[in-house]
């Protein structure tokens, strides 16, 4: 049924990983990947032999790949036997895997730089149109608008621009919901951000049970905004920053709706397309107040030489290099006196609203 603008929201509802129901019929009465929380999920793992931990893999790649709270190398080896497994093209890309689950559109999240060392970790959640087949080449077959490419550049700034140690510094592109088509009615609405919201509330708790020595940054994309928005009010302590770029809305219309300890950011093109949708939440239709009007009350970091919706993350602009300082240790850090030669270079291309 094609869904209408004014249709009633529709049942948050995850699918379970491939392999769920013999998981969960395994006599050894596995965690379940959808309603144990992730802490307790490590917990179980850590106390599992290696060679049992191998078998898990071998035998239950689409959970173990999908499943929050795993040790990261567990979870790299189910997805890289998964993308084996799925054939040309994924069985040739390398690199290391979060999830990867080839079903409908695809869901994939890739790491970028060692996380079992990361005491920073960036979440890069990209908005419409992204879909695991596209997932490195681009929407479009735009380079620039490939949540992996985006990804990698992101870490390559932050080691000019945010820190000198780019081997403590891990991001990932989390592909992890199934995202709208394109500009169309499932845009306008909050069903799928409503469903990516809680898995992406998963995904952080896991990463937080892997790796507690790290904090964590979310930056969100178009609708990946407004998933973060709608995921913000149950983030842990760990997310310090959250900054969306080209966002319509994240579902309230001020910070303090957001429910989060975590400092705000926005940034917004005057070249991007999303400035002419209305800023309003009404029946079913829109995303709340834009992130950078000032009624928000977030920091408004500059993105003064970003042409339109698509290039916040390309290389050379200021945007990227805002949000590699952001992704890093929040742009915050530069105004109190830290690297302060790059502060007076990225203080111009910025302004902070007062009183957050």
């Amino acid at each position: 049924m094609t869904p209408t603008l004014l249709a009633a929201p529709k049942a948050v509802r995850i699918t379970p990983p491939a392999g769920t129901a013999a998981w969960l019929a395994d006599s050894r009465r596995l965690p379940d990947p959808l309603r144990t929380d992730p802490v307790a999920v490590h917990r179980f793992l850590a106390a599992v032999s290696e060679a049992e931990q191998r078998g898990l893999v071998s035998e239950y790649p689409g959970v173990v790949g999908a499943l929050d709270g795993a040790p990261p190398a567990m979870r790299y080896a189910a997805n890289d036997q998964a993308m084996t497994a799925a054939g040309s093209p994924f069985s040739e890309r390398n690199g290391q895997f979060l999830l990867f689950d080839p079903r409908g559109d695809g869901l994939v999240a890739q790491v970028f730089g060692d996380l079992s060392a990361a005491d920073r970790i960036a979440v890069l959640v990209p908005g419409a149109a992204n879909r695991a087949d596209n997932f490195w080449t681009g929407v479009g077959g735009e380079r620039h608008r490939a949540p992996a490419v985006q990804a990698a550049d992101l870490r390559e700034a932050a080691a000019r621009y945010g820190t000198t140690d780019k081997d403590r510094f891990a991001v990932v592109a989390w592909l992890g919901y199934d995202t709208p088509d394109g500009v169309d009615v499932s845009a306008a609405r909050e069903d799928l951000a409503r469903t990516g919201a809680v898995a992406l509330n998963r995904f952080v708790a896991g990463l937080s049970a892997v790796r507690p020595q790290a904090t964590i940054a979310l930056l969100g994309h178009s609708y990946g905004s407004t998933v973060i928005g709608l995921a913000a009010p149950a983030f842990p302590p760990r997310v310090t920053d959250i900054a969306v770029f080209g966002s319509p809305g994240m579902g309230v219309n001020t910070v303090a709706q957001l429910g989060t300890t975590a400092r705000v950011w926005a940034g917004q093109s005057s070249g991007d397309w999303v400035r002419r949708v209305p800023g309003v939440r009404l029946f079913g239709l829109g995303h709340g107040t834009k992130p950078t009007d000032p009624a928000f009350d977030a920091r408004v970091f500059g993105t003064s030489d970003v042409a339109d919706h698509d290039h916040y993350l390309s290389p050379g602009t200021d945007s990227l290099a805002n949000l590699a300082s952001i992704a890093v240790k929040g742009l915050v850090a530069y105004a109190q006196g830290q690297c302060r030669e790059r502060k007076v270079q990225r203080l111009r291309l910025m302004t902070v609203h007062k009183g957050h």
